[in-house]
């Protein structure tokens, strides 16, 4: 490629410019990643909204939401999907030029869209089992507590679960880069660190199963206009010490 001149500016060639870079980094993870999201969201559909509904009608008959059983799962598997980022894609994306500030950016990008994607998910499928439920007749009672008490709550249903799946992703970003970069003792030492996100998700929202047992202790949820930006906040800071990390490390795993 060759460089062109623009009043009398020397530019570079379109494939070299930081945006198109960009780009390519972001469709790189996408297609990469693009089986184990969109499998992980086709099995659970199939798992809670046909398999358990099936188990459902065959045992004691629908007596709730059959989704809501599976709140847990996507935060879980969000931090699963943060941890496979980096071991995969550092090394060859800065092999082939990407700067590691370009990667953490291109991850910041990638985990918000992913934990957006779930989330929707997650919505219209509450609300697939809500209008199955209505036409039936059958309750549809959640499970477990949550920012939303009814399914017509969609912004609260989808700000609780994009902000619990995002804190998630980023606890499993900073828990692939550290065990990379700084191998597994090290790594485990730096576990407090890489927590940091879910936790602070966690005592922030006050949602889903872990709500019961800090609500015994006499803890509440502070306001949520308080608890949703902090969570971003925090999460924002967790990619940022991700991308400090990131800076010195070599693109081979550390020993041990």
């Amino acid at each position: 490629m060759t460089s062109t001149v623009v009043d009398g500016r020397a530019t570079l060639p379109r494939g070299a410019t930081n945006r198109h870079r960009l780009k390519t980094v972001l469709w790189s993870m996408t297609v990469g990643l693009r089986q184990m999201l969109v499998g992980y969201w086709i099995v659970m559909l199939v798992a809670f909204l046909v398999i358990g509904l099936v188990i459902q009608l065959l045992t004691s008959g629908v007596t709730g939401s059959m989704w809501d059983y599976g709140t847990q799962s996507p935060k879980y598997f969000s931090l699963a999907l943060g941890v496979t980022l980096t071991p995969p894609y550092l090394a060859l994306l800065v092999s082939h030029g990407v700067t590691r500030r370009m990667f953490a950016v291109a991850s910041g990008i990638y985990l918000t869209g992913a934990a957006a994607a779930t989330s929707i998910v997650w919505v219209v499928a509450y609300q697939l089992e809500h209008a199955l439920y209505a036409s039936q007749g059958w309750p549809d009672k959640l499970t477990n507590p949550h920012l939303f008490t009814d399914t017509s709550q969609v912004g609260l249903m989808f700000a609780e679960f994009f902000l619990l799946i995002l804190s998630h992703e980023v606890t499993g970003w900073l828990l692939g880069i550290t065990f990379v970069r700084l191998g597994f003792w090290r790594g485990v030492l730096m576990l407090p660190l890489a927590l940091v996100p879910a936790v602070a998700a966690e005592f922030l929202l006050v949602a889903q199963w872990l709500a019961d047992v800090l609500t015994s202790t006499g803890y509440h949820r502070p306001p949520l206009a308080v608890a949703i930006p902090s969570v971003l906040v925090v999460s924002a800071l967790g990619v940022y010490a991700g991308y400090r990390i990131l800076q010195p490390m070599a693109l081979k795993p550390a020993k041990g």
